[in-house]
């Protein structure tokens, strides 16, 4: 494990990481706000306080649907902070907590959030060529961050690299009997995050090859801004609309 000194105040992987959680959490009340009286109370522990598709859809939620005949195509970047349900946010931001900081100790805070924000947009790039009409989920993201990992432990080699590879290709074929058996989960993003993973921890390196630059930190900046300004942008919009 290598020990990175190059985080800014600003930067920080507990800042950054709690911040991620932030955003998803504050899109999922927002998205329950927005549903109104279209909340899904069923006591199905995949459906319970599930926002309604129209709050989603309005939201950025991904998919054919939205991204044909709307033409949103930057539902690439939004769908990866919205969430159908309490349990759905509750497992991926758990999942965020257990692989973020291990990204961020490898590869640098700001090439964690750009290899997340990277798997999310590939991810659903590959729902929208696998036929997925609406998609939404940080697993995008998150199976970019697996994939990450997945090529630093195959790169790295020795005992550590050995033993990263092997706790993250034991949670990929976790994920996919899970995605086998649950007929809901989008096989299409999470293989999409994957193969956006490795290609660009491939491409962006990790500390022990090369210590995070100014590119690192100003690619990670754009992807922030664009994320908050699309978010911004259909939240601010929503509760004009609510108001009016």
């Amino acid at each position: 494990m290598t020990n990175n000194k190059t985080h800014t105040s600003f930067f920080t992987p507990a800042i950054v990481l709690k911040t991620m959680i932030f955003i998803n959490i504050f899109m999922f009340i927002v998205s329950l706000i927005f549903s109104g009286k279209g909340i899904d109370l069923n006591f199905h522990p995949l459906r319970f306080l599930s926002p309604s598709w129209k709050a989603l859809k309005f939201l950025g939620a991904s998919g054919t649907e939205p991204i044909i005949q709307l033409q949103t195509w930057w539902s690439l970047i939004t769908a990866n902070w919205l969430h159908g349900g309490i349990l759905h946010i509750f497992i991926n931001m758990m999942a965020l907590r257990s692989v973020g900081p291990l990204i961020a100790e490898e590869f640098g805070t700001c090439r964690m959030f750009s290899i997340y924000t990277i798997g999310g947009i590939i991810g659903f790039i590959f729902s929208f060529y696998g036929n997925i009409q609406m998609t939404i989920g940080a697993s995008s993201g998150l199976c970019g961050l697996v994939g990450a990992a997945l090529f630093f432990g195959k790169s790295r080699g020795g005992q550590w690299g050995y033993l990263v590879y092997k706790e993250m290709a034991i949670s990929v074929f976790i994920l996919g009997v899970i995605g086998f058996l649950v007929p809901t989960i989008n096989n299409w993003s999470h293989i999409g995050g994957l193969v956006g993973g490795i290609l660009f921890a491939w491409i962006l390196g990790y500390n022990e090859k090369r210590k995070e630059n100014l590119f690192d930190q100003v690619l990670a900046v754009f992807f922030a801004g664009i994320t908050i300004y699309l978010l911004a942008k259909s939240v601010i919009s929503g509760f004009i609309l609510i108001n009016t």
